[in-house]
């Protein structure tokens, strides 16, 4: 990327659930009037300042990129009735916000939980999405990948200092990868906030999420069917040794439906980071050519 860095700007949009309206916050980089718009939707825990890194690189190559921290996460409202935390909701928020872009067309790149929402999309009648990027993840997920999510998801820890939370965060996100120590950093920086007292700090985001994921025990979740009624182009990258997305299924995500590319990222779990210029370079390209 050659250049000035991009700067990000920072908005909202007013959604609305059956308890009344809550506000989406989301980070923009790029020139507003670019003809190509990626929105980038980060995974179940985590939130859009994910995607600094590759937002920076895809705004250098003239893109307009758009990361909206999904309802209840980073610096969104959080709902008022938790039983509200659903795709349902998710995806009704985010046509709010392409409303607000004013685009007919996006790019979509999406982690986990995202990649989720943007196969669910990319599966409508007159979809929007031109281009799908799905990031260890499909359309089946093992009982055993949900059961360890749910060991962690809505708790809501104290940490003493940054240095505690960023050892908290590299312990459940090991399968982000051999990541740096400022790459650690920033997403410690931009995943934590503080406690209501105390002079601790807590996860930005609201623990409620978790009893909507465990509302009833894990199952394998089989998305097959809306699989097959996705036609865009495809990329699909997998972590060498995610259990979310298994060799298998991303071998049949070849060879049915939008028969994606799919490429494996060594040295990750669930998920790869994004954060890398490996990693980075795949989906500018692939999204770029």
């Amino acid at each position: 990327m050659s250049g000035p860095v991009p700067i990000p700007r920072s908005g909202s949009v007013r959604c609305l659930s059956p308890k009344g309206f809550h506000r989406m916050a989301y980070t923009e980089w790029g020139a507003p009037e670019a003809a190509r718009v990626v929105l980038c939707v980060h995974g179940l825990t985590r939130g859009g300042r994910d995607f600094d890194a590759l937002a920076a690189a895809l705004a250098g190559a003239g893109c307009r990129v758009v990361c909206p921290d999904v309802v209840g996460r980073g610096s969104s409202d959080w709902l008022a009735d938790p039983d509200g935390y659903g795709y349902p909701q998710y995806l009704a928020d985010v046509t709010v916000l392409l409303a607000r872009l004013e685009v007919d067309e996006i790019d979509w790149v999406g982690t986990s939980m995202g990649g989720l929402m943007g196969m669910m999309l990319a599966a409508q009648p007159g979809t929007p999405v031109r281009r799908l990027v799905l990031n260890d993840v499909g359309p089946f997920i093992p009982k055993a990948a949900l059961e360890r999510i749910a060991g962690y998801v809505g708790h809501d820890p104290r940490f003493a200092d940054m240095a505690a939370a960023e050892a908290y965060l590299r312990d459940v996100h090991a399968g982000f990868g051999a990541l740096g120590e400022d790459d650690w950093r920033h997403l410690t920086e931009t995943s934590v906030a503080p406690a209501e007292a105390g002079g601790a700090l807590r996860l930005r985001y609201d623990p409620a999420i978790g009893a909507a994921f465990r509302a009833r025990p894990p199952k394998d979740q089989d998305l097959w069917a809306v699989w097959d009624r996705v036609a865009c182009p495809t990329f699909v990258l997998r972590g060498a040794r995610s259990d979310l997305l298994t060799p298998e299924t991303a071998a049949e995500m070849a060879r049915r439906g939008p028969r994606a590319r799919v490429v494996e990222i060594a040295g990750c779990g669930h998920a790869p980071a994004l954060m890398d210029e490996h990693q980075i370079g795949l989906v500018r390209d692939w999204l770029l050519t």
